[in-house]
């Protein structure tokens, strides 16, 4: 589990701030599924509303809030970094956060509100450069880097670089620039977002939390120390390139391939080697994980060199759930040892073992709903109307993450209500 020698009560987080973020992401994959109800199978074509609204659900939403609490919680265990003030810049994200994806569905739906724009970019832009700024100072001036702070480091930067070039695609939108580059810009915001802040942030922390939750051997120096700086570059320098020649993201994309089925590939072998033979769900959310990334990035080489169009959809729903996966196994592994470990810190004796405060067996039954929402999509390509069933079971699987949390903020309440705590003063 969690290296604690890395990790203080002092140095953690207040475990509402984590807790919020997962609750936000939860709501927001809730409301995800709803929304499928209303734009059904249209989700899958690129250039409609309906698609650009449900990826920014699910990207800002749900992943940038998930991403966020992994975050505030990892960086003392994998950096040091004590974040100072976490509440109130947590409490700041969130309101902001949400208030601005709301104003950018707004935006996207009714054209005729003007407002919406301006407003989702103002929001956006305070919550999320107000919290990675003081970070990436922090990240910076580290005087020992490991290879998950830096690859976190140029995670943010990616951030930094997804959310400018968003602006320019809504100015461009709302006519209050040319916008001659929009295209470009475009292919470069989504590219950022996908694979230097969701990926490369993933791949950072995955550095640390394999061998520190799995106990396997750790990853080879060449991938772990060189893999995020390669990818961050690659990503750099095909976007100043592709404002001359857009064709560069061709072969960017392929060696972005190359280097993540390398990762995806090293990772499942190093999951075979655990040290615990025994195998819990988030193991397996793992795997699924890694292996929807694998189908991703197949499809998207098959979308390049062939003419059927159904590759394009395969490869973003397998992204997805790769991204989503991941999220899963780090939410079950995190939110019981935070239970534990606040209780378990603050002196109570009776603090409930992590088994009880999200049950394996709990664990296992999400890995089959999640895995039969990914099915459910796949099949909505062929059969248009299971795409309701996949709006349900993601209703019922964002459902179960927030009973979880409801289920663990009760425990910890009761906990801290009634249980009993060490006498130091008779020992």
């Amino acid at each position: 589990m969690f290296n604690q020698a890395g990790l203080s009560l002092d140095q953690a987080p207040p475990i509402g701030v984590v807790f919020r973020f997962f609750f936000m992401g939860a709501f927001f994959g809730i409301l995800t599924g709803f929304s499928l109800f209303f734009y059904q199978s249209a989700i899958f074509d690129a250039s409609t509303t309906a698609a650009i609204s449900f990826t920014h659900l699910l990207t800002l939403g749900v992943m940038l809030n998930f991403m966020f609490a992994a975050l505030f919680q990892m960086l003392p265990v994998i950096a040091g970094i004590k974040i100072t003030s976490p509440t109130r810049k947590a409490t700041l994200l969130l309101l902001g956060l949400a208030a601005g994806v709301i104003a950018l569905l707004l935006g996207f739906n009714f054209p005729t509100l003007t407002w919406a724009f301006p407003l989702a970019m103002l929001l956006l832009g305070i919550s999320i450069f107000s919290s990675i700024f003081p970070i990436l100072f922090k990240l910076l001036t580290l005087k020992h880097h490991t290879a998950s702070s830096k690859g976190m480091s140029l995670s943010l930067f990616s951030l930094f670089a997804v959310v400018i070039l968003a602006f320019y695609l809504l100015l461009s939108m709302t006519g209050s620039i040319e916008g001659t580059y929009y295209s470009e810009v475009k292919t470069a915001h989504y590219s950022f977002g996908l694979f230097g802040w969701v990926a490369l942030l993933i791949l950072s922390i995955s550095f640390q939390v394999i061998e520190m939750f799995y106990v396997t051997p750790p990853y080879p120096k060449t991938i772990s120390r060189d893999f995020p700086i390669m990818l961050f570059v690659l990503l750099l320098c095909s976007t100043l390139v592709g404002f001359i020649f857009s064709d560069i993201w061709i072969t960017t994309h392929l060696l972005i391939v190359i280097l993540l089925s390398t990762y995806a590939a090293i990772t499942l072998k190093r999951l075979t080697q655990r040290k615990r033979p025994l195998t819990d769900a988030t193991v397996w959310f793992w795997r699924l994980g890694l292996s929807t990334l694998l189908l991703s990035l197949l499809s998207s080489v098959l979308q390049m060199f062939t003419a059927l169009e159904i590759f394009k959809p395969l490869s973003y729903i397998f992204f997805a759930c790769f991204a989503l996966s991941i999220v899963f196994a780090m939410f079950y592994k995190i939110i019981p040892f935070l239970t534990w470990f606040h209780l378990n810190s603050q002196g109570y004796f009776t603090a409930p073992m992590m088994h009880e405060v999200i049950h394996p067996k709990t664990t296992k039954k999400h890995l089959y709903i999640h895995l039969a929402t990914i099915v459910t999509f796949v099949l909505s390509l062929f059969i248009p109307f299971v795409i309701n069933l996949a709006g349900i079971l993601t209703i019922l699987s964002f459902s179960w993450i927030a009973y979880q949390l409801i289920h663990a903020n009760k425990l910890y309440n009761a906990t801290q209500k009634n249980g009993e705590k060490f006498d130091m003063g008779n020992m």
